[in-house]
């Protein structure tokens, strides 16, 4: 027995059954990210100017996968177009380059994570800020897995800029021409923290919101993968079914896209 309405729209709604459910879907979605970022913006406006830290994420690759993304909507559009021509191999090209952007995203991903998860900030005893890796670039440590390890200082390879804490947004200060390790002593040193979410409420929504996405993504490169992969061969009998079901891929695609572009410059830029 055939399901019904699966390639013929329906009498009621003039669209097929599935293109009624990603709608559906998208719009349980868009109030997700809508309340994540009215969140955001909530704890943006109420935070103090120091508790907000600036010039911490990296823009260059922030706009790379920016590129990327808007790169794989076009990809995935030239696909489903494929379809409507008859075109089952120039479909799996297009579809194989949206898969390959979608990996290069997440893979750009992890590696700006894997940095943040080495990269950390020294609240000194003086009021002074430092930022950088310490030797080794370990992850996750703080001041008491040190104390409790009997450490009695690091070796701290300063940004070639350091902050003063104050009332005022933290501002770049002296730079510092060599990047050479510099001895810390554990009594200087009033807090430690890797840029991971307890670092603060920035970095906090940031892993929240980006880490939701880069899922969301890894959940569309399956579906995509699959309709290019064994779910293509419903091609050979019925051909209308699957383009219905790239075209409802490819609508949950532009989702994840456009999402990145409301995250990039409000997590990045602002």
């Amino acid at each position: 027995m055939d399901i019904p309405y699966t390639t013929q729209p329906r009498p009621d709604t003039g669209i097929y059954n599935a293109k009624i459910g990603i709608w559906l879907f998208l719009a349980s979605e868009v109030m997700l990210f809508g309340a994540l970022f009215s969140s955001y913006i909530l704890l943006r406006v109420g935070a103090a100017p120091a508790d907000w830290p600036h010039g911490l994420l990296n823009i260059p690759i922030g706009a790379f996968n920016t590129v990327v993304l808007i790169v794989s909507s076009v990809t995935v559009v030239m696909a489903w177009a494929s379809l409507k021509m008859k075109k089952l191999a120039q479909f799996k090209l297009f579809q194989a380059v949206t898969v390959l952007c979608a990996l290069t995203f997440l893979w750009v991903k992890s590696y700006e994570y894997r940095e943040k998860f080495s990269h950390y900030e020294v609240w000194k005893t003086d009021g002074t800020r430092l930022t950088g890796h310490i030797e080794g670039k370990p992850m996750f440590l703080t001041l008491a897995k040190l104390q409790v390890a009997k450490k009695e200082k690091i070796e701290f390879v300063a940004d070639p800029h350091h902050y003063s804490e104050g009332k005022t947004p933290m501002v770049k200060h002296e730079a510092h021409a060599e990047h050479k390790p510099v001895e810390i002593p554990l009594a200087e040193i009033k807090r430690l923290s890797a840029f991971v979410p307890a670092h603060s409420t920035y970095f906090a929504v940031y892993f929240t919101m980006t880490a939701l996405h880069a899922l969301h993504v890894l959940g569309g490169a399956i579906v995509i993968g699959y309709l290019f992969g064994p779910g293509s061969k419903m091609w050979f009998t019925d051909p209308e079914r699957l383009t219905n079901r790239v075209e409802v891929a490819g609508l949950f695609w532009h989702f994840v896209d456009l999402v990145w572009i409301f995250l990039f410059p409000v997590l990045y830029l602002l």
